[in-house]
């Protein structure tokens, strides 16, 4: 299949605290991420005893890249893994969403947490094509800084001159300036592929779904044409894999 299957996934950060420890999440997100086997999946919030879990549960042919947003191992990642037998890594670097983006830990426009952005260069086995996948999560807090970090994300963006997937937790809606800000640049798949589910606010917050909920996370993409477009509801046994639902969608470059 030549198509790329890209997934978008705020894992939520390991917790002890039940209900929805990780200890008790940890089985659907296997079974979630085993089912669908993205060639490449942006993930969002993990810690890094939480992102090594992951590539246990994932084959072996499973790699990924990431740097927690303090540096190192510490805080947050914005981790991409990706499946080996599709997608080599040519190319991969990290950045912070700042006013100096190669400080690490560096944070400004009001923003309490640090945020940041991890990108990778593939090549696409199946078709010999390039291109960038890059995954961020803006700040929850500050509409500033989601509006800084979209304008400094676009700008980076636009010294690629390969195709671009990007995927992120945005915590904001389409028709916020820093969505606009991104689709001046970038195509929203939801928006421009067909959709196979229906429409549901990605964030849940481990309560009932939302239909026509607010639509958080995005997959929005350059060079690529978008052939499905999917948000993901899968629980086992009642327990959902995070407070987020996972979100997807099949590209051809």
């Amino acid at each position: 299949m030549s198509t790329l299957n890209v997934m978008s996934f705020n894992l939520r950060y390991a917790s002890d605290v039940e209900p929805n420890s990780w200890a008790s999440r940890r089985p659907a997100v296997a079974q979630l991420l085993l089912g669908e086997r993205p060639a490449v999946l942006g993930t969002q919030e993990g810690l890094y005893q939480q992102i090594k879990d992951v590539d246990h549960d994932l084959p072996d042919h499973y790699q990924w890249v990431g740097q927690g947003r303090h540096g190192g191992s510490h805080d947050e990642f914005m981790a991409i893994f990706f499946d080996t037998l599709r997608v080599e890594p040519l190319e991969f670097d990290h950045h912070w969403l700042s006013d100096t983006p190669n400080v690490v830990g560096s944070r400004s426009w009001g923003n309490t947490v640090v945020r940041m952005v991890t990108w990778v260069r593939f090549l696409d086995k199946v078709t010999g094509k390039q291109f960038v996948a890059v995954n961020t999560h803006f700040d929850h807090e500050s509409a500033n800084a989601r509006l800084r970090s979209a304008e400094l994300v676009r700008d980076r963006l636009s010294t690629f001159t390969l195709p671009v997937v990007l995927t992120g937790d945005f915590n904001d809606v389409p028709g916020s300036p820093a969505y606009e800000v991104l689709t001046s640049k970038l195509s929203d798949t939801w928006v421009t592929g067909p959709r196979t589910t229906p429409a549901y606010g990605t964030f849940h917050g481990f309560g009932p779904l939302v239909p026509d909920g607010p639509r958080i996370d995005w997959i929005l993409t350059r060079g690529a044409t978008v052939e499905a477009a999917a948000i993901n509801t899968y629980h086992r046994d009642g327990q959902f894999p995070s407070d987020h639902l996972p979100i997807q969608a099949l590209l051809s470059l």
